[in-house]
């Protein structure tokens, strides 16, 4: 009987460690309040969000995701429940473990994040990054009213500020994508946030990367996205 009980103690240890091994990145979560639902852990293959773990909560908030990952991406937690519309909070995610803390009451709001190196400079440009948007929201009401009003002076005005902030903003990206060349973070917002610039500043921000970042999985993206651009402007 002491043997079959250290045989199984023995074979559950090791089942534990094998499943932990053959995950290259753990996604602990905790959402204050969750009682039930269902969490999904996603992240884009093309164009498509696709599930690579999920979970069903029955009265533990707190819980584990997991995947495997070849190089730090963008990933995302789902959270389904009751059949409510889905909501979600984007990561940035390397080999390890990713923390996440967070309330049922402000999902996406009252989200902590701690992981990897590459989230952590997300979270910087996101920072700056939401003054620009808020200045841009600022200025939607603004020619809205004049708009109304049939207030031209203002509506030209308002042109004149609006496109000088989104200049300001496309320099900042490219500037903190420069600045961030040894990380994967820097390809990944030439894609997702200046993907539209003129070509020669995704090519700038493309030569600037370090020989790893380039063969990262943003950098070669970046790479084709621009080959796909000068290609079509033959």
């Amino acid at each position: 009987m002491k043997k079959l009980v250290i045989l199984f103690i023995v074979f559950s240890v090791f089942s534990c460690n094998k499943k932990e091994q053959q995950h290259d990145l753990t996604v602990k979560v905790n959402i204050e309040g969750l009682k039930k639902g269902t969490a999904y852990l996603k992240k884009a293959n093309d164009t498509t969000l696709i599930i690579v773990d999920s979970l069903v909560i029955n009265g533990n908030s707190v819980f584990e995701l997991y995947s495997n990952i070849d190089s730090p991406e963008i990933f995302y937690l789902f959270l389904d429940k009751n059949n409510d519309e889905e909501r979600n909070i984007p990561f940035f995610a390397s080999k390890g473990i990713t923390q996440i803390n967070t309330t049922l009451k402000n999902f996406e709001l009252d989200v902590k994040i701690i992981g990897s190196e590459q989230q952590k400079k997300l979270e910087d440009f996101n920072k700056i990054m939401s003054q620009f948007n808020g200045r841009n929201l600022e200025l939607i009401k603004e020619n809205f009213e004049a708009q109304r009003d049939l207030d031209t002076t203002k509506i030209s005005i308002i042109k004149t500020e609006s496109d000088n902030l989104l200049k300001r903003k496309y320099l900042y990206t490219i500037n903190f994508a420069i600045n961030n060349k040894n990380s994967e973070v820097a390809p990944y917002l030439a894609l997702s946030e200046i993907y539209d610039a003129n070509v020669k500043w995704l090519d700038t921000i493309n030569n600037s990367l370090t020989p790893e970042i380039k063969t990262s999985k943003y950098g070669k993206e970046l790479q084709v996205y621009i080959d796909k651009i000068k290609s079509a402007e033959k």
